[in-house]
């Protein structure tokens, strides 16, 4: 019994925040805060942007620009701690992060502006990538659960606060501020870091750094973000299609490289490592309809203000932050179960918008934007723990930084399937009551068979015969 009561307390909320971990979970979530808000305050800047700038016509190229660099970041990052070490790595990636605010801040036209939202993705994607190899190295195993929801929470934040900041500075006529603010966030994680990482990891050197994997990824990612805002649905999927070429030509690669970019097997649906990156890539793919296009569907169809239209489509965060603190504290049989919910509430949550959204049903929509991020909430710390309790310790840093990478780019290429999905309904053509009711339909029709893939490899993740592992 006392051995029971002893276990209960070493994995309490006290305990995480114990023994000198409080000023380090303090900065990680601080970059994730910096990652989360920094790619969403875009959407309500970019009209403004647009006026002073003159750059209406590249209003997608500044969130696509951002999220190739944050890929590549985020997917260079475990390598590049092991070359510098975490503490100075991380220091350096907030500086990055501050020369990339400075640029947009201070931007005289477009290019320059775009310049800055490049090497912000950067900067983002390597502070994100760092946090994640910290938590990967710096807290036990048994508080995994708990920091995962305290990041998703983060995200949850970030998601309402991003947009209301950025909209609040548009309105007054200080857009450039949005970025200096940043930019002072970012000066004060990169002067903490140093010392709040005290402690970590000393740079080994490691192997070097993957380029040609990294080269293709780039490729990969370039001709997906090019797919997210080109015209003509044909095209968009081709670029699609070129762009998951690419992607399995990196995995491919990387298993015969003597630098490798993923862990061992990575790739191997069979291991405990490729069975949670497909379903974390699958799933992530899954929901960008919903986040991308459920505002102004609902502001058509249901003549909404963006307010009213941003607040619920934020219930997919709302969800994913209540409900991965509801279930933190879960082990044993429950944290493989709560990994088979949520993939199985994620399929159910695209059936009950794809029945909503095109009858403008409020109800419904709030229903299944909340059970979409629930999906999350339950099932995204586990198979995160389950990944990283995977991961030998030459592959740790890779390992748990990959996630980060594995997240945006299948965000990016959901993204661009629910774009093409979109275009063939006629969303591109003008956004009319005819048209908003076809995209309503179509992006979560097209990504279904990812959810289906999301799905199955979420049960093969955590099946009784549990996969070999990595």
């Amino acid at each position: 019994m006392q051995s029971t009561v002893d276990e209960r307390a070493a994995t309490t909320w006290a305990d995480l925040l114990a023994d000198g971990r409080l000023p380090r979970f303090a900065l990680i979530c601080l970059g994730v805060w910096l990652n989360a808000a920094d790619s969403l305050v875009t959407a309500t800047i970019m009209p403004s942007v647009g006026k002073e700038l003159g750059g209406y016509g590249y209003f997608s190229w500044a969130t696509a620009g951002y999220l190739v660099g944050a890929i590549l970041a985020g997917a260079s990052a475990g390598r590049l701690s092991e070359l510098f070490g975490l503490r100075r790595a991380t220091a350096l990636a907030g500086l990055v992060m501050v020369v990339g605010c400075v640029l947009s801040a201070a931007a005289p036209d477009v290019g320059l502006f775009l310049t800055g939202r490049l090497i912000q993705g950067l900067g983002s994607g390597w502070i994100s990538g760092f946090a994640m190899v910290a938590i990967a190295l710096l807290f036990p195993e048994r508080h995994l659960a708990r920091v995962f929801a305290s990041v998703s929470g983060v995200w949850g934040i970030a998601t309402v606060l991003g947009p209301l900041l950025g909209g609040i500075f548009a309105q007054n006529g200080h857009w450039r501020d949005v970025f200096w603010f940043f930019a002072v966030q970012s000066l004060a994680f990169s002067a903490a870091a140093p010392f709040l990482l005290k402690g970590s990891d000393r740079a080994s050197g490691g192997p070097g750094i993957p380029w040609l994997q990294l080269g293709v990824l780039g490729l990969g990612m370039g001709a997906v973000a090019v797919a997210d805002v080109i015209h003509g649905a044909a095209r968009s999927l081709g670029l699609v299609a070129v762009g998951l070429a690419l992607l399995a030509l990196v995995v491919w690669i990387d298993g015969r490289a003597r630098v490798r970019l993923l862990p061992h097997r990575a790739g191997d649906l069979t291991t405990v490592c490729g069975a949670g990156y497909a379903a974390m890539f699958a799933l992530t793919a899954a929901s960008m309809g919903f986040i991308i296009y459920a505002p102004p569907l609902l502001q058509t169809l249901a003549g909404l203000s963006p307010l009213m239209a941003g607040y619920i489509s934020a219930t997919d965060s709302l969800g994913w932050t209540l409900a991965a603190f509801a279930v933190a504290s879960a082990s044993g049989l429950w944290d493989a179960r709560w990994v088979r919910i949520g993939a199985i509430s994620l399929m159910l949550s695209l059936g009950v918008l794809m029945w909503a959204t095109p009858r403008a049903d409020l109800v419904g929509v709030v229903v299944g934007g909340t059970l979409l991020g629930c999906a999350f909430g339950w099932s995204w710390s586990f198979m995160g723990r389950r990944v990283l309790a995977a991961l030998s310790d030459e592959d740790r840093a890779i390992g748990s930084s990959a996630i980060t990478a594995v997240r945006q780019t299948g965000a990016a290429v959901g993204a661009a399937i629910s774009g093409a999905a979109a275009n063939l309904a006629g969303f591109s053509s003008g956004l009319t009551e005819a048209s908003a009711r076809a995209t309503g339909v179509w992006i979560y029709a097209a990504v279904i068979p990812l959810g289906v893939v999301g799905v199955w490899a979420a049960f093969r993740l955590t099946g009784r015969a549990e996969a070999v592992r990595a």
